[in-house]
């Protein structure tokens, strides 16, 4: 129930009042939001900053 509570901002009441199938469907749904805007392993990897001691790995010579 918090899960839902801290993504919509909704009340206690208003989740418990939601029957048990409602609530574990937006439970999907917003994890499957979080999933869609959380970056991939390949793009996370992608973006890190490279070390000088990683150039020798990638081609380029000292």
């Amino acid at each position: 129930m918090s899960f839902i509570a801290y993504y919509f901002h909704w009340s206690e009441a208003s989740v418990l009042q939601m029957e048990h199938a409602a609530r574990r469907k937006w439970c999907r749904e917003i994890s499957d939001i979080n999933k869609s805007l959380a970056p991939s392993d390949k793009e996370r990897e992608k973006n890190k900053r490279r070390s000088i001691f990683t150039w020798e790995k990638s081609g380029v010579t000292r």
